[in-house]
C-alpha cells in the first residue's frame, strides 16, 4: 500500500531470530574459553617436570664435561713438561752435535796438513844420498836384524820366492820376513809374489792386468798372501832356480822404466843352472841396464836360507852376483830360528 507522503516505509533492523544466533555464538565462544583455560594449567605443569628432567640431565653432563676437561688439562700440561723437556734435550744435544763437527772440522784440516807433511817426507825419502839411505835403513831394523842396511828408495816390490820341497820348513820365517820388507818402505804402492819359475801366486793378476798386475799393499793383501804361501807348492826342482822369475819380472814390470822397483829373492839353492853365474849376471845386467855401470832398472836383493834339503852355498854364489851389479843387499840366514 502506497504511502501518502511518497516515502516507502523502512524494513526493522534485527528480527528475534537473528538475535538467538547471535546469543548462542557468544555462547559457544565463552564455553570453549573457559574448556581451553581448564586444560591448560595441565600441559604447563606437564612442560614444567619434563624441563626439570632435560636440566637435571644437562648439569650432570656439565660436570662430567668439566671432569674430562680437568684430566684432559692435566694430560696436556704434562705433554707440555714433557715437550720442554725434549726440546731441552735436542738443544742441548745440537750443541754437541756442533761442537763435534768443529772437532771434526778441526780434524779433517790437521789430517790434510799430515798428509801433506808426509808426502813431503816420503819425497824426500826418495831423493836421499845412498849414504843417507844406509843411514836411515838402520833406523828400520828388526829385531833380529836381518834386513839392515837396506836401502828404502823403491815404491814397488817384487819377491821372487823358491816354493819347492826343500824350502817348506822355511816358510814361517819366510813369512815374517814378508811383513817386515813390506814395513820396511815408508810407501808401498804395490807389490807382487812369484816364484823361480815367474809363475805367479795369484795367477789372476797376470791374465787380467797384464804390466799393472800390482797387488795393493794393505793389512788384508798382506794377510792373504801369507796365509796362500802355507799351501803353494811347486813339485819341479826348476823353482829352485830364481833367473827365471827375476828375468820375467823385469821384462813385465819395468818396461816403461818409470817405476822404482826393487826384487826380493828368498831361496836355498840355485837350481840346476846349465849356464855359468857370470854368464846367468851378464845376461841380466843387459836387461836390468847394468852393462855400462849405469843405474839398474830394477834394484834386487837377496836372502838365504839354511836349509836341510837346500845348498846354500850355491845360492850365495848366486845371489852375491847378482846383488853386486844391481846395487842390492844379500843376507845370508844361518838358522831358521
Amino acid at each position: 500500500m502506497a504511502n501518502r507522503g511518497g516515502r516507502a516505509r523502512a524494513p526493522e533492523e534485527f528480527s528475534l531470530s537473528f538475535l538467538d544466533v547471535i546469543c548462542c555464538g557468544f555462547g559457544a565462544i565463552i564455553l570453549l574459553l573457559m574448556i581451553t583455560k581448564t586444560a591448560e594449567p595441565q600441559i604447563i605443569e606437564a612442560s614444567t617436570v619434563n624441563l626439570e628432567g632435560t636440566l637435571v640431565e644437562l648439569q650432570e653432563q656439565v660436570f662430567q664435561i668439566r671432569g674430562e676437561t680437568k684430566i684432559l688439562n692435566r694430560d696436556l700440561n704434562a705433554k707440555q713438561e714433557q715437550l720442554s723437556d725434549y726440546e731441552q734435550r735436542i738443544a742441548i744435544l745440537r750443541g754437541q752435535m756442533a761442537n763435534v763437527k768443529s772437532r771434526y772440522d778441526s780434524l779433517q784440516v790437521e789430517s790434510g796438513s799430515n798428509s801433506a807433511i808426509s808426502r813431503q817426507l816420503a819425497a824426500a825419502k826418495q831423493a836421499l844420498t845412498e849414504e843417507e839411505k844406509r843411514l836411515l835403513a838402520t833406523q828400520y831394523r828388526t829385531k833380529n836384524k836381518i834386513i839392515a842396511g837396506i836401502p828404502v828408495d823403491s815404491e814397488y816390490i817384487i819377491f821372487i820366492i823358491d816354493n819347492s820341497g826343500s824350502m817348506i820348513e822355511a816358510r814361517p820365517k819366510m813369512e815374517t820376513l814378508i811383513r817386515e820388507i813390506l814395513e820396511l818402505y815408508p810407501t808401498v804402492k804395490g807389490f807382487q809374489v812369484m816364484n823361480g819359475m815367474g809363475q805367479f801366486m795369484m795367477p789372476r793378476y797376470e791374465k787380467e792386468y797384464g804390466e799393472n798386475a800390482w797387488i795393493l799393499d794393505n793389512a788384508s793383501a798382506r794377510k792373504n798372501v801369507t796365509s796362500r804361501l802355507d799351501h803353494w807348492d811347486c813339485r819341479d826342482i826348476a823353482c829352485s832356480n830364481p833367473i827365471p822369475g827375476i828375468t820375467k819380472a823385469i821384462n813385465r814390470f819395468a818396461t816403461k822404466r818409470d817405476k822404482r822397483i826393487s826384487i826380493y829373492v828368498f831361496g836355498d839353492d840355485s837350481g840346476s843352472t846349465e849356464k855359468g853365474i857370470n854368464e846367468v849376471t851378464n845376461r841380466l845386467a843387459e836387461i836390468n841396464n847394468t852393462r855400462a855401470n849405469a843405474k839398474p832398472w830394477v834394484r834386487i836383493h837377496a836372502i838365504g836360507f839354511s836349509t836341510p834339503w837346500g845348498d846354500d852355498k850355491k845360492f850365495s854364489e848366486l845371489a852375491g852376483a847378482l846383488t853386486r851389479t844391481s846395487g842390492g843387499v844379500f843376507v845370508g840366514l844361518t838358522s831358521l830360528d
